[in-house]
């Protein structure tokens, strides 16, 4: 196993410079996701670290080496992609031993390394089946099982869960959660889903645009998020956004919206009278009240089980508020919600920085 280092990255095509100075520290053993929109650069990131792109300036280490110029296969690292890649006319056991064969590995230790993988990961039963055979997590526990063979410093995910149906997604997730857990392997792991991000990192790299918006736990970047982006993008339903105006009056301040309405901060908010601001809250963070707080019109609600999601307006603003509670919410009706003042986020609206007492 082994720590890997970003230091400065750069990626340009011709005259387009599509990563822009990235730095990330990846200590030995963590299990760091790669997290944003389409052409964010989180996947082109990840092949340079593979090697499979050239980095256009800086470096990247693995270990102690700077592997800038070390072809893929020198780096010792092992790769799961989005489409399985496995050959067809051999069966799982061929395929988990391919590389190892390749390297002209014993037999004895083909065979051992994959007996070990195939039970890490309940593919036992599986091992004399082709891939027609096999359904797409069975595929996917193939591949991964082929890159636990080498015995690799580094693991690397290109979304590995993007060509599964929904409830075989969150299996796999827990199933490479535990599979991390136990091999200890450094791992980077790339993903548009912020759902897969959460449940499954160590870490989170938030990009956007070819930056670092936010590195960080899960929760972190849930409870404080540095910007507007990350707020926005972390959090499912997202979060509540509300633009206004920052107001001071003594001890006493709140965010002043076009439409009208007050909405409360407590005393310690940062940021000064007559500021721009985006008033933040999640949607678990409010609470329904009888005849005071903010006055919302129901427009849609939605039982899940566990909880309900009610989509209301607010003074020309759409909101979400999430509750366990078993209540007879309705469509049209007025209903009043109170955010919790000390889970309220507050963003300057010029630069989207996260406003800090």
């Amino acid at each position: 196993m082994a720590s890997v280092s970003v230091e400065a990255v750069r990626k340009r095509y011709g005259a387009l410079e599509v990563i822009h100075g990235i730095d990330i520290a990846i200590p030995d053993g963590e299990f760091v996701v790669l997290v944003g929109p389409s052409g964010c650069g989180k996947s082109t990131l990840l092949r340079m670290i593979a090697g499979l792109e050239e980095i256009s300036g800086g470096s990247i280490r693995i270990g102690d080496r700077v592997v800038n110029h070390v072809p893929s296969k020198d780096r010792d690292i092992a790769m799961v992609f989005q489409n399985y890649a496995l050959y067809p006319h051999m069966t799982v056991r061929e395929n988990m031993g391919f590389s190892l064969k390749l390297r002209k590995a014993e037999q004895n230790v083909i065979a051992e390394r994959v007996q070990r993988a195939a039970e890490i990961l309940s593919l036992t039963e599986l091992l004399d089946r082709y891939p027609k055979q096999l359904s797409g997590g069975q595929r996917q526990r193939v591949a991964m099982g082929r890159a636990i063979v080498r015995n690799p410093q580094v693991f690397l995910f290109d979304e590995p869960l993007s060509n599964l149906d929904a409830k075989l997604r969150v299996q796999m997730r827990t199933e490479i959660k535990a599979l991390h857990q136990q091999l200890r392997t450094t791992s980077i792991y790339v993903t548009h889903d912020q759902i897969e991000a959460m449940t499954m990192a160590d870490r989170i790299v938030v990009m956007h645009d070819g930056i670092v918006e936010q590195i960080g736990t899960p929760l972190e970047l849930y409870d404080t998020p540095a910007n507007l982006f990350v707020a926005g993008f972390i959090g499912s339903p997202a979060i509540n956004l509300i633009c206004g105006v920052l107001r001071r009056d003594g001890g006493r301040s709140w965010v002043a919206t076009e439409a009208g309405i007050d909405l409360p901060l407590d005393g310690a908010a940062a940021g000064h009278d007559g500021q721009p601001v985006v008033y933040g809250f999640r949607p678990e963070h409010l609470t329904p009240v009888n005849g005071s707080g903010l006055p919302t019109r129901v427009e849609v609600v939605e039982p899940t089980g566990a909880n309900t999601f009610v989509y209301a307006e607010l003074g020309g603003a759409q909101i979400c508020g999430v509750f366990s509670e078993r209540r007879g919410f309705t469509a049209g009706e007025t209903l009043h919600m109170v955010p919790q003042l000390d889970r309220v986020h507050l963003f300057d609206a010029a630069s989207g920085r996260r406003l800090v007492a």
